[in-house]
């Protein structure tokens, strides 16, 4: 596959972007040099060289609905008519805010509307802390929450720098973090009550709250044992704690009330953003009241110069309005054709007696390749895939088309068909004999 545009490119933005893209992740994409898009459409892209790509990176979750849906344009498009930046209220905001609350299964809930997936987690962290009078917060490992100091710790750390399973160590993911955060969090093994007991045990009175992808999509898209997350909800109950769910994968993808709906458990407080608004830059945190009125009230501050913006309004209005509209068939066909890849790729590997694995759920799902059936937590998949043989399946893909994401996770968008579908099992058993 030729990419002398894009090469010709990268060596022009090297001269003007750091490292010459804008988020670290990219430069870890599967092919001979960081590609240079020129356009998409639904579950399709195409590069400066003309090359055109089956897309299940869908800009890392956001695009449910494919690229450019016309019914968010066309929303995004009317409302920007009348301004971009109000620093102010108006009326969509409080559509959306209504739209949310009935979709997700919490009750006596409020909001507030941020810009990133990152920068509404640091909110939620401030608001235990604010709420409960305590200092520390507990991640788990494999768990990401943003790439700011105060969290950014354990997401993929080295087996032998990670510390005892029993006490896990905290583990950065990059040169330069304060070290001093790490102080403020308590690092937990994932999928393991016991685990949990014992965190809570050796900081008695100092955890504010636990936070936690409720299905860890980060990590091989692993769904939580069974009683796991009835067993978490109630040891933060038993020691005073708040439960925040990072919704942020998550939320308005794989049902309309997210994990929760999925799960049937309510948290104190969950983010969400990507597939919110459709493609556009949105989080929001929804809340307890009582919880939520430490922010309300000022106690607890939150600013921000793009909250709420006209766009990301418009996008959001348009993407819950339209979920909602389509009713539980959105999601039944979304998740379906999730689970027609999903069993193609497994056919394929049992066909060809490979390692190559999937587990996850409808429209998010992970491929790693591993002997194991299945992957329980970071330290399983640390200790038992092999991202190597992943990363030459994941560019030999997108020679032959598919856009795979670096880290082994696959959204699939409304947009995609089923002709995208057996292209791709196609691709997949025409690859894996090569690796």
């Amino acid at each position: 596959m030729n990419h002398e545009q894009s090469e010709l490119l990268f060596g022009r933005a090297k001269k003007l972007v750091a490292g010459g893209i804008s988020s670290q992740i990219r430069v870890n994409e599967p092919s001979e040099v960081p590609l240079f898009f020129t356009h998409a459409h639904g579950s399709h892209m195409w590069d400066a060289d003309g090359n055109e790509f089956i897309d299940y990176v869908q800009g890392m979750g956001p695009n449910l609905f494919g690229h450019s849906p016309e019914f968010i344009s066309r929303q995004v498009a009317e409302d920007m008519d009348k301004g971009y930046v109000f620093a102010a209220q108006f009326e969509r905001e409080l559509e959306v805010a209504e739209m949310a609350l009935r979709m997700i299964p919490m009750e006596d809930a409020t909001v507030r509307f941020a810009s990133s997936g990152t920068e509404i987690d640091q909110l939620l962290f401030r608001i235990m802390r604010g709420f409960t009078g305590r200092p520390k917060i507990l991640k788990f490992e494999g768990h990401y929450h943003g790439w700011m100091d105060s969290v950014n710790w354990s997401v993929h750390p080295p087996i032998d720098k990670a510390g005892p399973e029993d006490s896990p160590v905290p583990v950065g993911e990059s040169a330069g973090m304060d070290q001093a955060t790490a102080d403020s969090l308590v690092i937990c093994e994932w999928n393991s009550l016991e685990k949990i007991e014992r965190a809570f045990a050796d900081h008695p009175g100092e955890i504010a709250g636990v936070i936690t992808e409720p299905i860890l999509a980060n990590s091989n898209c692993i769904v939580p044992a069974p009683g796991y997350m009835e067993g978490l909800q109630q040891l933060c109950r038993e020691n005073g704690s708040l439960l925040g769910f990072d919704e942020v994968i998550t939320g308005f993808r794989i049902a309309a009330g997210g994990a929760q709906e999925v799960l049937g458990i309510t948290p104190d407080l969950a983010t969400y953003a990507k597939a919110m608004a459709g493609g556009f830059p949105i989080a929001m945190i929804a809340g307890r009241r009582d919880v939520m009125n430490y922010i309300g009230d000022g106690t607890v501050y939150h600013g921000g110069s793009f909250n709420s913006n006209v766009m990301s309004m418009a996008a959001a209005y348009a993407s819950l309005k339209y979920i909602q509209e389509q009713g539980d068939r959105f999601y039944r066909d979304l998740n379906a054709k999730g689970h027609r890849l999903m069993d193609g790729l497994r056919d394929v590997a049992k066909s060809q007696e490979s390692d190559l694995h999937v587990q996850g759920l409808g429209s998010v799902f992970a491929i790693s390749f591993t002997t194991k059936q299945e992957i329980t937590n970071w330290r399983d998949h640390a200790r038992n895939c092999d991202d190597d043989k992943y990363g030459r399946f994941a560019k030999a893909m997108m020679n032959n088309g598919i856009r795979l994401a670096s880290n082994g996770r696959v959204h699939l968008s409304s947009a995609h068909t089923d002709e995208d579908i057996d292209n791709t099992v196609a691709a997949a058993a025409a690859v894996l004999p090569t690796l």
